[in-house]
C-alpha cells in the first residue's frame, strides 16, 4: 500500500517536472521537487512510445543473428556482443542475451573436455614440467604447447599435431598425416619455427610424456635449435589443458567427433582444418581468455602497444 502510494507521488511529480522543463532545468525541478534526476530520465524513458523501443529492439536482434549465423551458432551472448560493439552498436551484453533468448538463439556448446594424458613408466626422454601451468607467458614466442589428436576419415584415422603460442592462443604450426610419430610432431615444429621470429633462448616449448615428444629425433632438433623443452607431470591432464581445449572446440566446429554417423574423406580434412586453423580461428574468431580478441588480432595489439611505448635513455 505505502509502496504504491509512493511510486504513484513519484509519477505524478516527475510528469510535472516533464511539463515544466522548457521553462527550468531539469536539474533544479528535480532539487525543487525533491527527486533524483537518474529517476526522472528512467520513467521518461519508460514512457516512450513502445513502438521506438520495440523498433530498436529488432534492428539489435536483427544484427545478433547475423553475427550469429556467420559464426555458424557457435557465438554466446558475450562474443556476439564484442562483434557489435566492434561494429559500432552500442548496446550492453545483457540485453545482447535478452534479445538472444527471446529469438531463441542459443549457441552450440561442447561437452565439458576431459583432457588425457600419455604417460609412459620410467620413459627415456622425460623432462621436468617447467611451465607448471602457467599459460599466460609475457609475450609471444616465449612458451608454445603441443599435441595430437586423432580423427576418423573414410579412409581410416588420421593425426593432427600442432602447435599453440601460450600467449595469443594462436596455431603457430600444424600436420597432418596417417601415422602418429616423431615425424608429425617434427614437420608441425619446423612449420612453426619457420613462420616465427623466435629467439631460441627465450622459448619454452611444453607437451606430454608422448612417444614422439621421447624420440631422439625430436629431442636433437630442439638441441639443434637450442629451445627448452618442458613435459606435463606424470598423470596430470591438466597440465596441457589449453591443447586439449582447442583439440575440443575444433571438433565441434568442424564436426569432426569421435561418434558422428558422417566420415570425411582425408583431403576435405585438410582442407577443412587449413580453412579453420588459418582463415577463421587465428584471424578472426573471438578468445575469452585474451580480451575477446582473435589470436592475431592479440598479437598485433601488444605489437602495437609495445611500438608506442617510450624507450627510457
Amino acid at each position: 500500500g505505502s509502496a504504491l502510494c509512493q511510486r504513484a507521488a513519484a509519477a505524478e511529480r516527475f510528469r510535472l517536472i516533464d511539463q515544466l522543463t522548457g521553462r527550468h532545468s531539469v536539474a533544479w525541478l528535480c532539487r525543487q521537487l525533491g527527486v533524483a534526476r537518474s529517476g526522472f530520465y528512467a520513467w521518461r524513458q519508460r514512457q516512450e512510445e513502445p513502438g521506438k523501443r520495440a523498433a530498436e529492439n529488432a534492428a539489435i536482434t536483427a544484427e545478433i543473428t547475423a553475427v550469429f549465423q556467420e559464426h555458424r551458432g557457435f557465438y554466446g551472448s558475450p562474443r556476439i556482443h564484442q562483434e557489435l560493439r566492434a561494429s559500432g552498436r552500442h548496446v550492453g551484453r545483457h540485453r545482447v542475451a535478452r534479445l538472444m533468448n527471446r529469438a531463441q538463439l542459443r549457441a552450440r556448446t561442447r561437452k565439458a573436455f576431459r583432457p588425457c594424458s600419455r604417460t609412459s613408466k620410467g620413459a627415456v626422454g622425460v623432462v621436468e614440467n617447467l611451465l607448471q601451468q602457467d599459460f599466460q607467458p609475457p609475450a609471444p614466442n616465449r612458451c608454445w604447447a603441443g599435441d595430437i589428436t586423432y580423427i576418423r576419415t573414410t579412409a581410416g584415422w588420421r593425426y593432427l599435431a600442432v602447435w599453440i603460442d601460450l600467449f595469443s592462443r594462436r596455431v603457430v604450426g600444424w600436420a597432418l598425416d596417417q601415422r602418429m610419430d616423431a615425424a608429425l610432431v617434427i614437420e608441425a615444429l619446423n612449420r612453426a619455427l619457420g613462420h616465427r621470429q623466435v629467439e631460441p633462448d627465450q622459448l619454452l616449448i611444453h607437451t606430454d610424456q608422448g612417444s614422439q615428444y621421447r624420440a631422439n629425433d625430436y629431442r636433437e632438433l630442439l638441441q639443434k635449435e637450442k629451445i627448452s623443452c618442458s613435459m606435463s607431470a606424470k598423470g596430470c591432464c591438466w597440465d596441457n589443458a589449453v591443447v586439449e581445449s582447442f583439440f575440443s572446440t575444433l571438433k565441434l566446429e568442424l564436426n569432426l567427433d569421435d561418434d558422428r554417423d558422417i566420415l570425411i574423406a582425408p583431403q576435405q580434412l585438410q582442407r577443412d582444418l587449413a580453412l579453420w586453423i588459418e582463415g577463421y580461428y587465428n584471424r578472426e574468431r573471438r578468445h575469452s581468455t585474451i580480451g575477446y580478441l582473435s589470436p592475431i588480432d592479440y598479437e598485433q595489439a601488444f605489437i602495437a602497444a609495445r611500438t608506442l611505448t617510450p624507450v627510457n635513455s
